[in-house]
């Protein structure tokens, strides 16, 4: 199983709106940058992904499944680009920060300080486990 990062902002998409779709979940949509879709791409049904509240809260809120594998991306004329279907699995029950990511000397390399507004990004298994642990889990 890989590990994802997927951010929204809470005004356009929350994680209270995600988790309301319940086990149907929703389709991601909306992605126009080639290498976020070359994540999307790469997801496998039963994946998981954080859930990144960007640009107002700035911190990770739960966690989501990929319920349902690339295909092409509805909202999107050009027919370049793709999206999944993810459920909300569970929130944090503390959320973590940008500010605690970016004070965590392990957490250095992770894609979310190093490509901070990649919509679509891979998170290693230590990264993972480090951030569910400071997110109480």
């Amino acid at each position: 199983m890989n590990h994802w990062l997927v951010k929204s902002e809470p005004s356009v998409w929350s994680w209270d709106q995600q988790v309301a779709k319940g086990a149907k979940g929703e389709a991601w949509t909306g992605v126009r940058n080639f290498t976020a879709r070359i994540h999307l791409n790469a997801m496998k049904k039963g994946d998981l992904a954080f859930y990144y509240h960007s640009n107002e809260g700035k911190e990770i809120v739960g966690i989501a499944e990929v319920i349902k594998e690339a295909y092409p991306d509805p909202t999107d004329k050009t027919e370049k680009f793709v999206c999944v279907d993810i459920k909300a699995v569970k929130p944090l029950k503390t959320p973590v920060t940008m500010a605690a990511i970016k004070a965590e000397p392990k957490l250095a390399d992770m894609a979310l300080v190093k490509f901070s507004r990649l919509s679509v990004q891979p998170v290693t298994s230590e990264e993972w486990k480090l951030v569910c642990k400071m997110g109480g889990l």
